[in-house]
């Protein structure tokens, strides 16, 4: 049984078909329209519909001529823009005939709802709307003029990066090649298709009707496309607020589509999503909560509060899960995605330090933050906390191993017990993040991103940080190789090395064949030298944002840090030279 089986039916007649409306939820909660795109059903929604019913009233139904909708006759002529927006108003004065509704469109759901919320009979009768992988046909006409009157070598790429994308597009204005393909072998290799390509799950999706909601949907290009491209409505500005999702793995649509997008919707909220095209079936879980935050936040056609941050339409969402959270670097990056309105996941050994890091991500921002206590060195509690995860907050999509412990002294000082402990927590730590949250990652299919925090330490070699600098190598060796073998399945991975930054991992540093004494003389000037030096780590934080989005491989922070990381290439001898000079401590 799939969740629209339990759903109400009933039948809503215009312009000369009888369209299947199904209906779930209380009919006293905001109401909540979800139109489907090409060649899709309703039921393409159906496991974001099953996740809104409860707290909203949530309609789907099959536009004219797919699932159980009746097609027009004439089909040509009968899907044109003006008729699909008859359709939406007939659903919408049936299922809410006193209040606006909350649209969400996907594909041609969304192209036919951008019509819906910028032509003038609708207005008052949409509160907000959802976008994802369907742009306005006049915001696109618009587009493509302004790159022909003004074609610079940047414009001129982008319009030919599209009209590959839109190759699809001119197979079906041909005639009737597409219906045969449709009713004979595309028809039946389409749900293997998605399964291989876009890794859609199956389930109640894609329905029998397939093969004829195909053949007549072509008809949505051939009616509308050439039509609204050759001549863009001057006028068609959105009445309500809009949230724009844009998946970043969409084969069909450039992201470059919707630059200048603000010109046409003035409220208007960016989400993107490190996904592929097929958003509704393969993500139902971050839309359904993108689209319930929206819809909250928007009261009859005013925008609430967006999240806010310079990254918030990247992350906006996200779950993110940083060890090492309680202080330092790992508390400033905590922060970071908690203003970029992702949910975080704070970890570190010290609970309460933990517990304070989620406290205060929620208060910055965090549409919900969680603290966990472990030790990162230990491979059952961290096998413990990644299920845990999975189970009650979600599969992680950017995991940040910070989690990390200082050691200095001579290599011969250094005990195999202080080999144990810095490898332990340094190497092992960040092994075993990898290899948990990176396999869920992997086994879920849409993308995500590991972030290790190494250091400078890891190409710039120093007598007096023999294990520290091995354990720093050996985490920046490892992001390399995992970047190598996870790239095909859109896990991107960066590794960190922040240099000498201003945190409490010099006051806890240990310090290898001296007594308590000197250990503790030695790490009040090493926090000393540190806290001149000032440099704090919340720039690091920006640094592991700006990483992730531009999914960057090795990331030196620090001034010294980049030099450093420059000489290692060129002056490797330089470096070895300078390793030899024992440091004042």
């Amino acid at each position: 049984m799939t969740v629209l089986d339990g759903a109400r039916e009933r039948w809503v007649r215009t312009g000369g078909v009888e369209l299947c409306v199904a209906e779930l939820g209380d009919e006293r909660q905001p109401t909540i329209v979800l139109v489907h795109g090409y060649p899709d059903s309703k039921e393409v929604w159906s496991e974001v519909a099953g996740r809104l019913a409860d707290r909203f009233h949530v309609v789907l139904y099959d536009v004219r001529g797919h699932g159980r909708s009746t097609a027009p006759s004439p089909l040509r002529g009968g899907f044109t823009l003006e008729k699909l927006t008859d359709d939406f108003l007939a659903v919408a004065d049936a299922v809410s005939p006193d209040r606006p509704v909350h649209l969400v469109g996907h594909d041609w759901g969304s192209v036919q709802s951008w019509e819906f919320v910028t032509v003038d009979r609708t207005e008052g009768r949409i509160a907000s709307f959802t976008s994802m992988s369907g742009p306005s046909l006049d915001h696109f006409g618009h587009w493509i003029n302004k790159r022909l009157r003004r074609p610079t070598p940047r414009r001129v790429g982008q319009l030919l990066g599209q009209g590959a994308k839109s190759w699809y597009v001119y197979l079906l204005h041909t005639p009737v090649l597409p219906e045969l393909a449709w009713r004979g072998p595309l028809g039946k290799r389409w749900p293997r298709i998605l399964e291989r390509v876009e890794q859609v799950p199956g389930g109640d999706y894609p329905t029998p009707s397939l093969p004829s909601d195909a053949a007549h949907g072509a008809w949505l290009y051939r009616d509308n496309v050439r039509p609204r491209l050759r001549r863009p409505r001057e006028d068609a500005y959105a009445h309500a607020p809009v949230q724009l999702v844009t998946p970043l793995g969409d084969a069909f649509l450039s992201e470059r589509l919707y630059d200048g997008l603000e010109q046409w919707a003035p409220r208007l909220t960016r989400r993107t999503l490190p996904a592929k095209h097929w958003v509704p079936r393969t993500r139902p879980d971050r839309l359904a909560d993108w689209i319930a935050e929206f819809v909250t936040s928007t009261k009859d056609g005013r925008p609430g509060t967006a999240p806010g941050g310079r990254h918030a339409d990247r992350f906006g969402g996200q779950l993110v899960l940083v060890t090492g959270a309680g202080n330092g670097i790992g508390r400033a990056t905590a922060f970071a995605f908690a203003e970029a309105g992702a949910r975080v996941v704070a970890v570190d050994r010290d609970e309460e330090a933990a517990a304070r890091t989620a406290e205060l991500s929620r208060l910055i921002g965090a549409p919900d933050a969680w603290a966990e206590t472990v030790d990162v060195s230990d491979e059952q509690a961290m096998e413990k906390l990644a299920a845990k995860v999975a189970a009650e907050y979600g599969v992680v999509d950017v995991l940040v191993n910070n989690a990390g412990i200082g050691l200095s002294g001579s290599f011969l000082d250094t005990t195999a017990e202080n080999w144990r402990k810095v490898l332990d927590v340094n190497l092992w730590g960040v092994i075993h993040g990898c290899r948990l949250f990176g396999r869920q990652m992997a086994e879920r299919g849409q993308g995500g991103h590991i972030v290790n925090t190494a250091s400078a330490a890891a190409f710039q070699p120093s007598r007096v940080l023999p294990a520290y600098s091995t354990s720093k190598a050996a985490v920046l060796m490892l992001s390399e190789c995992l970047r190598a073998e996870l790239a095909g399945q859109g896990i991107g991975v960066t590794a960190i090395c922040p240099g000498i930054v201003n945190t409490g991992i010099t006051s806890t540093a240990r310090f290898a064949g001296v007594d308590a004494e000197e250990e503790k003389r030695r790490q009040r000037r090493s926090a000393r030298l540190y806290g001149m030096r000032n440099y704090p780590p919340e720039k690091v934080a920006d640094a592991i944002l700006e990483a992730v989005v531009h999914n960057r491989a090795v990331v030196p922070v620090t001034p010294e840090a980049r030099g450093a990381h420059l000489m290692s290439r060129y002056t490797p001898g330089v470096l070895r030279r300078l390793a030899r000079v024992k440091p004042p401590l």
